[in-house]
């Protein structure tokens, strides 16, 4: 499993995130979108029907066409959709998680200490590649 943190610092999530999917669908991947905030997730629906002028195919779990989407939003992590790639939007990390090949860890300074927390846990695992990207300017670094 990869875990990739991203520090977030210049944007909120809907911003940083369609960039992040549509990277993820270019490597052929679903994607499931966790957050257990409603409103957090309507604001990522939104940004993924016009990021740069590029919509991003995605739903709302609880739909009938859920397994069809490349994208599915969701406050559970029932992948009914078949992702293998997990983002979490809302910068909690669950050990449910850890049943996807990739994971997205978005965070800002807000939970700064539990990625931290969550990074530590991880280290040492055989299992597990780790990765941290912080944001500068438009773009984003990865950090040693």
């Amino acid at each position: 499993m990869r875990v990739d943190f991203y520090q977030l610092s210049e944007t909120p999530v809907e911003g940083a995130l369609p960039a992040l999917a549509a990277k993820m669908r270019d490597a052929g991947a679903k994607v499931l979108v966790v957050s257990a905030d409603d409103a957090q997730r309507e604001r990522i629906s939104e940004a993924l029907w016009a990021p740069k002028g590029t919509f991003l195919a995605h739903g709302t779990a609880g739909n009938a066409d859920d397994a069809r989407q490349p994208i599915l939003l969701s406050d559970s992590f029932e992948a009914t959709n078949g992702a293998i790639f997990v983002a979490l939007a809302d910068g909690q990390w669950h050990s449910a998680a850890e049943t996807f090949e990739r994971v997205f860890l978005l965070f800002d300074n807000s939970n700064i200490d539990d990625a931290r927390a969550t990074w530590r846990s991880l280290d040492g695992r055989n299992e597990v590649e780790r990765n941290y990207w912080r944001q500068e300017g438009k773009g984003w670094v990865k950090a040693a």
